[in-house]
This record gives structure tokens, C-alpha cells and sequence, in this order.
């Protein structure tokens, strides 16, 4: 039997509280899988654990209990094998664009020739189209400009892993869907595995194979995994008319409006090693 590419296992985490001999449960059991290549989003309310979730699987943070693997392997620690894109952008202020995107790539891989490193680089700026801003640095760019370098730069080393924090949080509706666009392009270029979190559930449409949802904390869980029938390519305009669409985005939203709380771990006992409910909407 062949492992996931990412598996997932029990995963919890706890905070002490105020009295010593009490704990805070943010989330609990969380059993997920994700194939090699997939865009697999979550969705849940404020204080669920999603970022908690993103920070385990990046080596940033640990649970309190739970295993999670990679390639059959336990992930421990920070890697260049696993990227992460924040919603700050987290640049160089005194580098240039193309020159944030070089230090990185050097550092993936350091026996590169400075020709190759540059040609990489550059192929990567051009696919998140900034060809004519590759010399401005962070304060020369707009919000969004500085978010596409960031995302540049996570795809240009070629992570196995690649974890997005809500990347698209602090950008306006109208920037947001041009960078969904340069980020479908740019996935579909190398298909790496991404595991996003976003508040938004028509770019979890759009962007996802799979979105995961959480109920609410504390004791929060992953309840559902939804599975997106929509098929490649997508865009914006086009996606709305498709069968599924409002089919998905009505469960989606219901899930957050009502039923995310009453399914959460205060509410339903939660039965140790459940994997989410699986859902696919068909024609």
C-alpha cells in the first residue's frame, strides 16, 4: 500500500489556561491527507486553528499530539523542501525584486551558476508579470506587486510543499482576482502541492481540488472535505456558470453560517481517528 504524498494523523493542539491544571483545545483530531500535486484549501472561522494547522505542517510551530508526514517521513523543523507564503510578504526591503528571488533560489541551490540562477529567477518574475519591474525594490511596488514577488519567490525554489497563509488577505477585490489569475498560471506551470488557507469561498472555488472545513473552536475539527467538480482550466467569469458552481459555494456557505457551530467539538463529541466527511457535487 503506497503512502500519501502528506498524511496527516490525529493532529491537536493545546494551550495552558489560566488555571495550571486546565488546558485550551484550539483543535483536535485532525486527519487529512493531500496527494502529490493537489490545491487543497481550508475554510474556517477566526480561532479554529487554520494557521496553527499551516505553522505544524511548515516546522514553525508543534502539536500537542499527533503525527504529520511527509513522503512517509515525520516533519520536524523548518525545510526548503516545504514554502511558505504569509500575508505580509515578508521581502528584502534592500533588494530588488529579481534580486529577492535570486537570494532565495542560491540558497536552494547553492552549486547553481549565476547565470542560472538569474535565468530561473527571471522566468518566475515573468510568470506573475512583473518582466518590467524586476530592478524596483519592496517600496518602489504596489501591495499587490510586492505579493506577486513573494509568490515568485515561494515557486521559483520548488518546494514539495507549499503553504499559503491567506496570501491575498490585505490586497482589494480587484487586485485579488488578478493575482488569482497569475497564481492559477504559475500553479499550472509546475503544479506543486499547496495547502492555503483563505476566509474567501469563491477563490477557495477557483483555486482548489479540495477544501477542507473546519468548525469552530475551541475544539475545533476538520469536519468535511469537499471535493471540486469544476473542471481545468478555470477562471472567474467562467466558473460561475458552470452546474456546480452555486451547488458547492451554497454548501460552502452554509457550512459557515450554520452548521460550523453546531458541529463543532463543543457541541458533537468527537469520535477519535474520523477522517472529514467527504462531498462531491455531480452534474
Amino acid at each position: 500500500m503506497t503512502s500519501k504524498f502528506l498524511e496527516v494523523q490525529g493532529l491537536k493542539k493545546s494551550y495552558p489556561g489560566q488555571n495550571k491544571s486546565e488546558s485550551v483545545t484550539i483543535f483536535e483530531n485532525a486527519n487529512f491527507n493531500i496527494e502529490k500535486g493537489e490545491f487543497v484549501c481550508v475554510i474556517g472561522h477566526s480561532g479554529c486553528g487554520k494557521s496553527t494547522i499551516l505553522n505544524i505542517l511548515a516546522g514553525l510551530d508543534d502539536a500537542s499530539d499527533g503525527i504529520v508526514l511527509m513522503n512517509g517521513r515525520e516533519v520536524s523543523g523548518p525545510s526548503l523542501d516545504r514554502g511558505v507564503i504569509f500575508q505580509n510578504y515578508s521581502l528584502l526591503p534592500w533588494r530588488t525584486a529579481l534580486q529577492n528571488i535570486t537570494f532565495a533560489v542560491q540558497a536552494r541551490w547553492p552549486n547553481w551558476s549565476k547565470e542560472d540562477v538569474l535565468a530561473h529567477s527571471q522566468k518566475y518574475l515573468d510568470l506573475v508579470g512583473l518582466k518590467d519591474a524586476i530592478h524596483r525594490k519592496p517600496s518602489q511596488l504596489s501591495g499587490g506587486m510586492r505579493q506577486r514577488v513573494s509568490i515568485a519567490r515561494a515557486f521559483a525554489t520548488q518546494p514539495q510543499l507549499l503553504l499559503m497563509d491567506e496570501p491575498f488577505g490585505a490586497l482589494d477585490a480587484l487586485t485579488r482576482g488578478v493575482i488569482q489569475e497569475e497564481l492559477i498560471k504559475i500553479w499550472s506551470e509546475d503544479k506543486q502541492t499547496v495547502f492555503m488557507i483563505t476566509h474567501d469561498v469563491d477563490e477557495a472555488i477557483l483555486l482548489s481540488d479540495r477544501i477542507l472545513l473546519m468548525t469552530n473552536g475551541p475544539k475545533a475539527r476538520i469536519a468535511e472535505s469537499v471535493k471540486i467538480s469544476i473542471p481545468r482550466p478555470r477562471t472567474r467569469t467562467d466558473i460561475i456558470h458552470h452546474p456546480n458552481y452555486y451547488k458547492t459555494r451554497n454548501h460552502l456557505v452554509d457550512f459557515l453560517v450554520n452548521r460550523s457551530k453546531t458541529l463543532s467539538g463543543e457541541n458533537q463529541e468527537t469520535v477519535i481517528g474520523n477522517y472529514p466527511k467527504e462531498v462531491i457535487f455531480h452534474d
